[in-house]
């Protein structure tokens, strides 16, 4: 349903309307819709079409997001809208991210308001809601409300996001959210701006950010053969990460034919353990290897004595087997950076 886009700004002079949720940074006459194709202009405010209107809704895994250090083993309720800020060739949501864009003037969704979010997590046994599927910055003020409402419950609260959240939105919401899993898509600005219409810069800001303000980031990077794949783009991303810090995880996660690409082929296992060993060499502690079904690659090792504190299997690592005690490495004491639990 429609309701106020707050987290704008007017401008008195001209009456347009600076959307600040993401860094598409939209300015907007009467009637004009953002690319997201559902933050529109209408009697002179913004407003957001999806509010109370989930496309998708679900309960999932936390290792889906993929999130390794944040309450492994638990449930998380995951919901989304229609609509995205960006126009990614390989979306595996398509149906619902880009069907704004597909659909012109056209919504989707169940009724889904807040309170029955919160209250269906708790009824469910989950530990967090994850706003995921499509981008959560385009319905940012439906997110903030779940998540407050949510944090007052003692649930904790998931951004799967690309990383374009402006800093204001992150500063914002951040006494509510407590993890991002963050997609670096690749190194580049003409990846960026061919395949995902976006910008690499807005990216590694929002990580830099995130991190600062003490929210748990994970970072996810698809490799998608012949764009993004390359040993040197690599070693970029995970030189990027370990500069932020080496604590900081990194799935590296196997394509499949989706979307605009669906000639191109899957990602070679042997592509992904390559990744694994340049993000290693680099300096990350925390490598991973999703999409594919690699017990030894999604396993959390103790960077101090290299003992598994953290088994998983199953296609997502979904099945967890962790030896942690206190977020400590079983053998050694190590502590081990992450949520561990839920107070």
């Amino acid at each position: 349903m429609p309701s106020p886009a707050w987290l704008s700004k007017t401008n008195e002079r001209t009456g347009k309307i600076l959307c600040e949720a993401c860094a598409q940074a939209c300015v907007l006459g009467e009637g004009e819709t953002g690319i997201c194709g559902i933050r529109s202009v209408k009697n002179g405010a913004l407003e957001l079409a999806v509010y109370g209107l989930a496309a998708a809704l679900n309960i999932d895994p936390v290792e889906k997001k993929p999130l390794y250090h944040f309450l492994p083993g638990s449930s998380t309720l995951s919901f989304g809208t229609v609509g995205c800020n960006l126009s990614c060739s390989f979306c595996q949501n398509a149906d619902i991210s880009q069907y704004p864009k597909e659909h012109p003037g056209a919504i989707k969704g169940h009724d889904a308001a807040p309170e029955q979010l919160v209250a269906l997590a708790l009824e469910r046994g989950c530990e967090s809601i994850s706003y995921t599927y499509n981008e959560p910055a385009v319905f940012f003020e439906y997110a903030y409300d779940t998540a407050k409402l949510a944090h007052a419950k003692g649930l904790k609260n998931i951004f799967v996001t690309s990383g374009y959240e402006t800093p204001k939105a992150i500063d914002t919401i951040a006494p509510y959210l407590d993890a991002m899993n963050i997609d670096l898509k690749a190194f580049s600005d003409d990846f960026y701006r061919s395949i995902c219409g976006a910008r690499l810069k807005p990216v590694l800001e929002a990580i830099r950010h995130a991190h600062a303000k003490g929210i748990w980031v994970e970072i996810t990077t698809l490799l998608i053969p012949g764009l993004n794949d390359s040993n040197d783009e690599l070693r970029q991303i995970a030189e990027f990460i370990a500069s932020v810090s080496v604590n900081i995880p990194w799935h590296i996660s196997g394509f499949y034919p989706q979307y605009k690409m669906q000639n191109r082929p899957r990602t070679p296992h042997a592509t992904l353990q390559k990744a694994y060993a340049i993000g290693i060499a680099a300096g990350l502690r925390y490598c991973y290897v999703g999409n594919v079904a690699d017990p030894e690659h999604t396993a959390t090792y103790c960077p101090a004595c290299h003992t598994p504190a953290i088994r998983r299997h199953g296609h997502l690592g979904e099945v967890v087997d962790t030896t942690l005690t206190s977020g400590r490495c079983p053998a050694c004491g190590e502590a081990l950076p992450g949520v561990w639990s839920n107070p």
